[in-house]
């Protein structure tokens, strides 16, 4: 297991986003610590994709403060982000890792060897010179979770990293996740399938409205959630 994250807890106090005179977050406080995945549920616009970008720093809020173990300035050095759809350099798939290990800025002697890792981690095996772009879709995004912990993150952030994926792809990007989590890195990911909550999840939050309106162990959440939106939700009801 890895030691205690120095970027953790990331805390949010009383944030808000603004865009285009849209509140994408509004006066959000919480705090995300070390432990099982935690998972971000809600209605599209509810406010998952601001919520992780914020998380990670991508964002700067409107109101409020984030603070990454303490620090309201904290470079994103141990932190990662995988898109919904990861954009793939032209070139190989080790080509893609030399790259981000180079940004994380890893001894290149180091770097043989750490490709190999990552690349058995996600099951790519053997791909190291295929081109990333004809990967399929499910092995384009093990490549984009191999590429994110390529800077050894202490918190990984992953925005629907299942979505559009067959349950095959699916099941294998499942089974990377709970390997990461099992090794002490922090994850942080946002779902549109409860199903998949229910398998990942330490705890999940329900976002609506750009709030927080419930959050709980997965257990608690699925089996007697507490707000009438959460019961709606779990219920298969469509939040507005």
């Amino acid at each position: 297991m890895r030691a205690a994250s120095s970027d953790l807890p990331i805390r949010f106090d009383a944030v808000t986003v603004r865009g285009d005179a849209v509140i994408m977050l509004d006066r959000v406080s919480v705090q995300i610590e070390a432990g099982a995945p935690t998972v971000l549920v809600g209605p599209n616009g509810s406010g998952k994709t601001t919520f992780l970008r914020t998380a990670m720093g991508l964002i700067a809020p409107s109101a409020g403060r984030v603070t990454w173990g303490g620090a309201e300035s904290a470079p994103p050095l141990r932190r990662a982000f995988v898109f919904q759809r990861p954009a793939m350099l032209r070139r190989s798939a080790q080509g893609n890792l030399r790259y981000a290990l180079a940004a994380a800025r890893v001894p290149r002697v180091r770097h043989d060897a750490r490709i190999e890792e990552l690349l058995a981690l996600v099951g790519l095996d053997g791909f190291e010179r295929r081109p990333a772009r004809r990967l399929s879709g499910g092995e384009q995004q093990r490549l984009a979770l191999a590429r994110g912990l390529a800077r050894d993150p202490d918190v990984l952030f992953l925005d629907e990293p299942t979505a559009s994926l067959d349950p095959a792809a699916t099941k294998a990007i499942e089974d990377i996740i709970r390997a990461i989590a099992a090794s002490g890195i922090k994850v942080v990911m946002s779902t549109h399938d409860l199903g998949e909550a229910k398998r990942l999840a330490g705890e999940i939050v329900l976002l609506h409205r750009g709030r927080i309106v419930e959050r709980a162990p997965a257990a608690d959440f699925l089996g007697a959630p507490r707000t009438g939106e959460a019961r709606a939700f779990v219920a298969g009801e469509l939040l507005v």
